[in-house]
């Protein structure tokens, strides 16, 4: 049987993400949908809803008719908008662990805690490994907040998303280097299972506070800053890599 791929959608999105977060597709400049597809090697469709999901997310701009642009956004915004989601969800499994788990809830972590497992137990990372780590992360994420039962919070979240690399399920992932990805994906997941543990325990100082550094290691983590962070100067600002 012939091992599944990367959906084309996630692996765009995913791409797209790290070029504007390492520069290569700098502030302001028009992604064209044609040679984008190209150089991915996708059809355009791909393209295009990744696209309309970044505009979702703050990274992109429409043009109009002219399709859409990458938008300059700095560290600084970026490690804002992380911050407050480590606050919301912070406080969310605050709550979760004042007021005890459900069992059904429980069991749904759990379970997805052991699709993790898996995940990492080969010890590296294939390509459509990611897609499976995605869902797994979001659905992770999603679960705990529902869970607290606090809707102020959903929405706060909801809103916040809408800041570049703010979501859960914003990954920006160097597709080039699968096993340099493993180990912080492998470090998310270890927090996922600790503040699971805390949670369960009714331990809510130490699910408050590993729910805020797990957030906040989505910027210390994520390779695809570094040159930025280096440099102190906003995503995007480096010459658009293009298709020949």
């Amino acid at each position: 049987m012939e091992t599944p791929r990367m959906k084309p959608g996630q692996r765009v999105l995913m791409a797209l993400r790290k070029m504007i977060a390492s520069g290569e597709i700098k502030s302001g400049e028009r992604i064209a949908e044609i040679p984008t597809a190209a150089a991915l090697g996708v059809s355009r469709m791909p393209v295009r809803t990744a696209l309309r999901s970044l505009e979702q997310e703050g990274l992109v701009v429409r043009l109009g008719a002219r399709g859409y642009a990458a938008r300059g956004v700095s560290i600084g915004q970026i490690r804002d908008a992380i911050e407050v989601r480590g606050v919301l969800e912070g406080f969310a499994v605050r709550r979760l662990a004042e007021k005890g788990l459900a069992p059904e809830i429980h069991e749904r972590l759990s379970t997805l805690i052991k699709e993790g497992d898996d995940l990492f137990a080969k010890g590296r990372l294939k390509s459509e490994d990611l897609d499976r780590y995605a869902s797994y992360n979001l659905a992770f994420h999603d679960t705990l907040v529902a869970a607290a039962g606090n809707a102020a919070v959903e929405i706060a979240l909801a809103r916040n998303n809408f800041e570049p690399f703010a979501g859960a399920g914003a990954l920006a992932l160097d597709l080039t280097d699968l096993a340099g990805e493993y180990d912080h994906l492998l470090a998310a997941h270890r927090q996922h299972k600790a503040v699971l543990d805390a949670v369960t325990r009714g331990d809510f100082l130490a699910a408050e506070q590993i729910m805020r550094d797990h957030a906040l290691a989505a910027v210390r983590n994520a390779k695809v800053f570094e040159a930025a962070m280096a440099a102190g100067s906003p995503v995007g600002a480096a010459p658009t890599i293009r298709a020949d």
